[in-house]
């Protein structure tokens, strides 16, 4: 179509009022996970509230010539047909650090496909003259359309980076970084935890995997996601320093924690990213993180959300770009 060169602590969001209908999540029986025939009810009940097409691939194939056009596959749900497009910044130059920024792995969180291409619109042509840079915006187009957590077979892309996935988008994805494999030096993945994720997705998920559900409290504020295998805490304070300018960052529970989780530094908890699946861990880049953006706040606008993204791949770009040059 181009044509050219589960978990106790689980986050994620939607920008605008738009949410899923997981009241009309398939009844079912206690202590009992979903079947095929649930999971395909489950399917039938989603509705596209916005269109992919629009929203991401237009931006993406406007910034040509400025930027590299790198189509990677096709995802197929259906009779429907998803282009799936990174950017880059041209040829990759062997001995530069390699820079992974992905959006869009929970469809449902605008705020990180709006802060990847914003990122691309404004800021990433003079941040990275010394990188070799890749931008997917939006790794997961079928739930962005339907504003889901969960992929088209009820499966969360973010826990579904694995050996042998059964993640389509994952797949592709990981066929794509491969081209690369062990030139990435950092990736940022771009997220939002949100009121939909109590209300709505972390119920659902107890549904389908036959689990009774945990109410939970969810943080007001901007949090990033540490690798616990591999802690890189300069990093993480960088893009808080450069988040905090923005947006207010998440305080800790009375118990120490954001989203049950011990806080480690002000705004950063800690999970081990390779083992639960996810997104940060398919490069295997030394500096990693995750962002977790509170778009429901009442401090907090979707302009500001947009932006603490965008400020937060900035810090990290410059992070890696000056770390290389000492």
């Amino acid at each position: 179509m181009v044509g050219y060169a589960t978990l106790e602590c689980e986050p994620a969001c939607c920008l605008n009022p738009m949410h899923s209908d997981l009241s009309a999540t398939p009844v079912s029986r206690p202590g009992e996970p979903w079947g095929v025939a649930e999971r395909r009810a489950w399917r039938q009940r989603q509705r596209v509230q916005r269109r992919y097409a629009d929203d991401v691939l237009k931006p993406l194939l406007a910034l040509i010539p400025r930027f590299e056009a790198v189509p990677y596959g096709e995802l197929a749900v259906g009779i429907e047909r998803f282009e799936l497009l990174a950017m880059r910044n041209g040829p990759w130059c062997p001995g530069r650090p390699g820079v992974l920024v992905t959006g869009g792995v929970h469809g449902y969180e605008t705020s990180g496909v709006m802060g990847a291409l914003r990122f691309l619109q404004t800021q990433a042509e003079q941040l990275s003259a010394g990188v070799n840079l890749l931008v997917v915006p939006c790794v997961s187009p079928w739930s962005y359309e339907r504003v889901q957590r969960w992929n088209a077979d009820a499966l969360d892309p973010n826990r579904s980076f694995l050996p042998d996935s059964p993640a389509r988008e994952v797949v592709a994805l990981q066929r794509l970084v491969s081209l690369w494999a062990g030139q990435f030096t950092l990736h940022i993945d771009l997220h939002e935890t949100t009121d939909t994720d109590e209300s709505e997705f972390r119920p659902a998920l107890a549904a389908r995997d036959g689990k009774p559900f945990e109410p939970g409290l969810i943080p007001d504020g901007f949090y990033l996601v540490d690798d616990a295998e591999n802690p890189q805490p300069a990093l993480q304070a960088a893009i808080i320093d450069a988040v905090s300018r923005v947006t207010h960052i998440a305080e800790p529970d009375h118990k120490g924690q954001i989203i049950g989780c011990p806080v480690v530094a002000p705004g950063v908890i800690r999970y081990p990213v390779k083992d639960w699946g996810l997104c940060t861990s398919v490069t295997g880049a030394r500096y990693t993180s995750i962002t977790e953006v509170y778009p429901d706040s009442a401090r907090t606008n979707p302009e500001q959300c947009i932006a603490a993204q965008v400020a937060a791949v900035c810090a990290a770009v410059a992070f890696v770009s000056d770390s290389a040059r000492r």
